[in-house]
């Protein structure tokens, strides 16, 4: 343990001067920044953490839709690691509004009592060691609650005297960062409202006004286009910031620093070396009491012309000139635009029907609370795209996202091409495995690279074996939703990690040839049982493209078989010396019904396959044979000629419990 320790000494510092010494055209320098790293990293070096990064400017944050999931979720318990880590000062306040007509006291009992929840369920984004009291208390005193409607332009007139009111009590200089977390129906009239009210005009010396858009940004192109529309009638460009929470994570901000400041991976990033991509975004949740928002929605609208786009964006974009707002926001634009019509066969869709999920028995879609009975809103989406580019061209990319699945996990699978030629004569067909560049988004964040290596022993045989890097293993643990990184770039006015106008309507127009295919309703919904992988008809998707397949969904990270799926058919396994104590061991763990091997199959205890014939054995007689086994093969091992034919009169193979 010590001398793994002072290996770990000896490599972070080279680690650490390397990231100082990336060039200015790399990571340039921005204003107020230390270091080489781009706006979007805060300065963050090494195993600096969340509270050692510069606090946000003073100012208020008036969250629409304040007593909604989203600001029990994510919005709140942002904010509260915020304020944990120190990034937030004294000069703060929170102003909730919503139509609900409950007291101030009771909102702020509401809120707390959601977070605590959250942290008694396994699969919210919420996490921590322990609730900080203290914290809660400091940011209980700054939450202010208003009563209005969206619509009443009366509600406004009362919001800003509310903000004049906290202005001078707590010091925010006139800061206000508008938070629309309310359905998306109800976009278009606050925007407008605040525009009338004169609430995002800024003047100067008179402090900043900024508006945070949740997903999604309209539910077809036409909506898109008119939003957007909306948009540039009330803001400038750059007083609005469309928000995508995972572009948040840091597994994401990850990837650009990954591929650019190492000189490794970018040159086999391209159509010569990388076989295909597999974005996934698996969620074991349903619903959860959301049906009026989502079922009008559905998974597509709700997951890929943000999210899943985004991460396709990340791991497809060239290398901006600069890291600037602007070339990230052409970079990401362009691959986008570059995406080809899809055709309708190359999309799938379903729906969940009841199910398991973690043991616990979950109701079907059409049974969820708030859903209708007859609904035909799909849950799952899995898609191929391809990227016409110069680096891209015939390399298809894998999309999939869907509720009510086996497991919770958001990954970008990179599977390389094979060797172009087999220089091991000896290794078996099929022994050659894939190779696997994985970037694990949550919740497990990290990479791991999977990669062939010859299995010790006087054969040449390939073994699948896996590097893994966690942030966890190597920076100070930290718990995030995603929202902190995104709420501090708001505050302090850096755009890069979210999406401007052009990229918007350009993900919209490639979805929406499928939702004009999709208006005539599914016959065969609900196609997918809660707890499983989804439809079959998404494996069969992959399948007729080139005999791919979806990763399979394990919770966490396991380690890769000892041998390729397709190499274990019909091949020998290897020989296990055994020796008189785990023989008289297995003897015991066998139960009093044991199989035994038919005339055809005694070769078994020297790895040849063969029929396996049930009988009926005592324990001594069992332990007898097993002792006789594991002698056959000892003498095997040394060379003794006897050894077959012992093995073939008394070779058993040992059933497991």
């Amino acid at each position: 343990m010590q001398r793994r320790g002072s290996a770990r000494r000896r490599i972070r510092p080279a680690q650490q001067t390397h990231a100082r010494q990336l060039p200015a055209r790399v990571f340039p320098r921005g204003p107020g920044q230390c270091g080489t790293a781009p706006a979007w990293t805060h300065g963050r070096k090494g195993n600096a953490s969340m509270s050692e990064q510069a606090t946000t400017p003073p100012c208020i944050i008036v969250v629409f839709g304040a007593r909604g999931d989203l600001t029990k979720r994510l919005v709140m318990p942002a904010l509260y690691n915020l304020r944990r880590s120190g990034a937030l000062g004294d000069d703060f306040a929170i102003v909730g509004m919503d139509h609900g007509d409950i007291s101030e006291r009771a909102w702020r009992t509401n809120m707390g009592q959601s977070m605590t929840q959250l942290l008694s369920s396994r699969d919210a984004e919420f996490q921590t060691d322990e609730f900080d009291t203290a914290t809660w208390d400091w940011l209980r005193e700054r939450m202010h609650y208003l009563r209005g409607d969206f619509t009443d332009q009366g509600a406004y007139r009362s919001l800003g005297g509310v903000l004049d009111k906290l202005h001078k009590r707590y010091g925010t200089q006139g800061n206000v960062l508008f938070y629309l977390a309310t359905a998306a129906r109800f976009f278009e009239p606050v925007l407008l409202n605040l525009g009338e009210a004169g609430l995002v005009k800024q003047r100067e010396g008179e402090g900043w006004r900024r508006v945070i858009v949740e997903k999604p940004f309209g539910h077809d192109l036409p909506s898109a286009q008119h939003l957007n529309a909306t948009v540039a009638k009330v803001l400038h460009e750059d007083q609005v910031f469309r928000i995508d929470h995972f572009l948040g994570k840091e597994t994401v901000q990850n990837i650009l620093a990954f591929r650019f400041a190492n000189g490794l991976f970018e040159p086999v990033w391209n159509r010569d070396r990388i076989d295909h991509v597999q974005i996934t975004a698996a969620e074991t949740i349903g619903v959860e009491g959301r049906g009026r928002f989502y079922d009008p929605t559905g998974c597509l609208r709700d997951m890929v012309p943000n999210h899943l786009f985004q991460l396709l964006a990340m791991i497809a974009m060239e290398p901006p000139a600069a890291f600037t707002t602007e070339a990230m926001h052409r970079r990401r634009a362009e691959v986008i635009e570059a995406v080809r019509p899809i055709k309708p066969e190359d999309v799938v869709r379903g729906q969940y029907a009841s199910g398991a999920v973690n043991r616990n028995a979950v109701p079907g879609y059409r049974e969820e609370d708030t859903v209708p009975d007859d609904s035909d809103t799909e849950t799952y989406v899995a898609m191929k795209l391809q990227v016409d580019t110069w680096r891209w061209a015939g390399v298809p990319f894998y999309l999939r996202t869907g509720k009510r699945l086996r497991e919770r996990t958001t990954e970008i699978a990179i599977r390389f091409k094979p060797a172009p030629l087999a220089p091991f004569r000896s290794t078996e067909v099929g022994g050659y495995g894939p190779d696997w560049l994985v970037l694990h988004i949550q919740p497990d964040e990290g990479i791991s690279l999977q990669f062939d290596v010859k299995r010790p022993g006087a054969q040449v045989a390939l073994a699948p074996v896996r590097m893994d890097f966690r942030y966890r293993d190597w920076f100070p643990k930290e718990y995030t939703v995603g929202y902190e990184r995104l709420l501090q770039d708001c505050m302090n006015g850096e755009a890069g990690l979210f999406q401007d106008a052009a990229m918007v309507e350009g993900a919209w127009r490639i979805v929406q040839p499928i939702l004009d295919a999709w208006k005539q309703p599914p016959s065969d919904f609900p196609n997918y049982a809660a707890g499983s992988a989804g439809p079959s008809a998404a494996d069969a998707l992959l399948a007729m493209n080139g005999g791919h397949a979806w990763r399979a969904l394990t919770p966490g990270r396991k380690p890769p078989p000892r041998r390729p799926p397709e190499a274990r058919a019909g091949v020998a396994a290897p020989i296990k010396k055994t020796t008189k104590k785990t023989a008289k061991k297995a003897g015991k763990a066998t139960p009093k019904r044991a199989a035994a091997p038919s005339a055809k199959s005694t070769q078994g205890a020297a790895g040849s396959p063969g029929k396996v014939a049930k009988t009926s054995v005592t324990k001594r007689a069992t332990k007898k044979v097993a002792k006789a086994a594991a002698k056959a093969v000892s003498n095997a091992a040394a060379g003794k000629s006897a050894a077959k034919k012992s093995a073939s009169k008394t070779a058993v193979r040992i059933p497991r419990r």
